[in-house]
Parts: structure tokens; C-alpha cells; sequence
């Protein structure tokens, strides 16, 4: 594959990966309890090519610190 196709590709899944990360942060801190096992489920399109890719795993949200 060409170096534009490899540079497009890596920006567009540092791109998901960095967003991502984020929400999820946002989310657990936000609506889950400490130790919280939540399942969580990635969707991948391109309509055009009619391509289709899902990654499905569980998040497990950090326990309380102790002071």
C-alpha cells in the first residue's frame, strides 16, 4: 500500500483511539461505580466499500483510591 493510504490510516485510528479514550473516561467517571464491569462494543463503517468491523470487550472501571 502507498505511504498517503498508511499516514491516512494511522491518523484516522490515532484519531479514534485518542477520542475514544476520552469518552469512555468521561463515561465511567460519570455513570459507573467503582470496580463496574461494563460491556462496550466499537463499530467501524465505510458505507461506500460496505465494510463493516466490530470490536466488542468489557471496561472495568477503576476502584476507589485509598487515602
Amino acid at each position: 500500500m502507498s505511504d498517503d493510504f498508511n499516514m491516512s490510516m494511522r491518523k484516522f485510528l490515532k484519531q479514534v483511539g485518542v477520542t475514544s479514550q476520552q469518552a469512555i473516561e468521561k463515561a465511567m467517571r460519570e455513570g459507573a461505580t467503582a470496580g463496574q464491569a461494563v460491556p462496550v462494543r466499537a463499530v467501524i463503517t465505510i458505507p461506500e466499500l460496505g465494510m463493516t468491523h466490530e470490536v466488542t470487550g468489557t471496561i472495568t472501571a477503576p476502584q476507589e483510591e485509598q487515602d
